[in-house]
C-alpha cells in the first residue's frame, strides 16, 4: 500500500493536480473579479493589513465605492458581523485618504419595497442560484435559520443588485475558502458559482488567489453522469490521474451515495478530503467518515460508500492495480436502511 501511494503523491506532484500554480489567475479571470476575490479573502481571515491594501488596488482599478460597500456588507452572512464591521471600518479610513483621488461612488444598492413577502422573495432566488428548494436537515431542525437565509440573505442583501449574483458568488466562495473547516459549504457554493456561469478554471483561479492549500484542495470536476445509474443522489467526478495508479476525486452531494459494490481482483483506497459521509461493508455497521480518515477496500467485499445527510463528502478513490481487475454494481442502498445512520 505505501508504494501505491507514494506512486500516486509523486504522479499528482508532477502533473501539477494540486491547486496553487500562481499563473492560474493570470488570464481566467478579470481584474474585478480579482479584487473582489482579494477583498473577500481579506475580510474572511481578518487580515486588515493586506485588506486596507486590497482596497486600495480594487479602487485604482475601478471597483466602485458602493461594489465595495456592497462585497463587505455581504461578508457578514458568511464571517459574520464582527468581521465585516472591522472591514468596513477598514474602507472608511481608506475612503477618507483618499478624498483627493475622487473615487467613483457607483450605483446605490436597492430596498425591496415594504410589504414584500421576503421569504417567498428569498425561496426564488434559492431556487434561482441552487436550482432546488432547500429543505429538511438543519432547516426544519432549526427553522429560524432557513427563515434568516432566505429573508436577510437571499432577499435583503440579494436583492441590493450593485453586484451581479456571479459577482456575489466569487465574494462568498473566496471568503469560505479562506476559512478552516467550511468545505461542505465551500464545496456547495463552488457548484452555485457554476450554475451562475463560473468555469472549473475560474474556481480553481479562485481558490489559487486565496492560497486555499486544505485538504479538499482538488476540483469538484462534472457531474458524474458516467456512473449516474449506480448513484443515488449527484455525484461529482475529477480524474486525477489516467496512468499508473488510477484516482480520482469523487464529491457527493448532501445524501448522495454509490449503490453496493465490488472490486475484482483489484481493491480500493478512499483518501477523505472534506466533509461527512461513511463507508459501510456487507453485514457490518456503517463507519463515519471525516476528512484524514482512510479505507482500505480489499478486493472482493461488498461495500459502498456515501455522504451523510446534511453533508457534502469528497474523497480520492485510488484504485489498487490489478490484471483483470473490475467492478461490479449491486443493489441501491435503501432509504430504509440509510435512514438510520445521523
Amino acid at each position: 500500500m505505501k508504494k501505491i501511494l507514494t506512486a500516486l503523491i509523486g504522479i499528482i506532484l508532477t502533473t501539477g493536480i494540486f491547486i496553487g500554480e500562481k499563473c492560474m489567475a493570470s488570464n481566467l479571470l478579470t481584474d474585478k473579479q480579482k479584487n473582489i476575490v482579494m477583498i473577500s479573502s481579506y475580510t474572511a481571515s481578518g487580515d486588515l493589513e493586506n485588506l486596507e491594501k486590497a482596497l486600495n488596488k480594487g479602487l485604482d482599478e475601478g471597483l466602485t465605492i458602493n461594489e465595495i460597500k456592497e462585497i463587505l456588507v455581504q461578508m457578514y452572512a458568511y464571517c459574520g458581523f464582527p468581521r465585516s464591521l472591522n472591514a468596513l471600518s477598514t474602507f472608511k479610513k481608506v475612503i477618507d485618504l483618499r478624498k483627493d483621488k475622487h473615487d467613483k461612488i457607483g450605483q446605490e444598492g436597492k430596498v425591496l419595497p415594504k410589504g414584500t413577502d421576503k421569504f417567498a422573495y428569498g425561496d426564488n432566488v434559492q431556487v434561482e442560484l441552487t436550482g432546488n428548494h432547500i429543505k429538511g436537515g438543519i432547516y426544519e431542525f432549526v427553522p429560524a435559520i432557513d427563515q434568516y437565509l432566505k429573508e436577510h440573505l437571499f432577499a435583503d442583501i440579494f436583492a441590493r443588485g450593485v453586484l451581479t449574483y456571479q459577482e456575489r458568488e466569487i465574494a462568498t466562495i473566496s471568503a469560505l475558502s479562506s476559512i478552516q473547516g467550511l468545505e461542505a459549504q465551500l464545496n456547495s457554493h463552488i457548484q452555485i458559482g457554476k450554475k451562475t456561469g463560473l468555469t472549473d478554471e475560474q474556481i480553481n483561479a479562485i481558490l489559487d488567489l486565496t492560497k486555499y492549500s486544505k485538504s479538499g484542495a482538488f476540483a469538484i470536476g462534472e457531474k458524474n453522469t458516467a456512473y449516474a445509474k449506480y448513484f443515488k443522489g449527484q455525484s461529482y467526478l475529477m480524474p486525477l490521474t489516467n496512468e499508473g495508479v488510477p484516482s480520482s476525486n469523487v464529491t457527493f452531494e448532501p445524501g448522495c451515495r454509490n449503490n453496493w459494490h465490488i472490486h475484482h481482483k483489484g481493491g480500493q483506497i478512499l483518501l477523505v478530503t472534506s466533509g461527512r459521509g461513511y463507508y459501510q461493508e456487507w453485514g457490518k455497521p456503517a463507519q463515519e467518515l471525516k476528512p484524514g480518515d482512510v479505507v482500505n477496500i480489499p478486493a472482493e467485499v461488498k461495500h459502498w460508500h456515501g455522504a451523510a445527510f446534511d453533508s457534502w463528502f469528497s474523497h480520492i478513490a485510488i484504485s489498487v492495480p490489478a490484471e483483470g481487475s473490475s467492478t461490479e454494481w449491486l443493489e441501491e442502498v435503501s432509504d430504509k436502511e440509510y435512514s438510520k445512520l445521523k
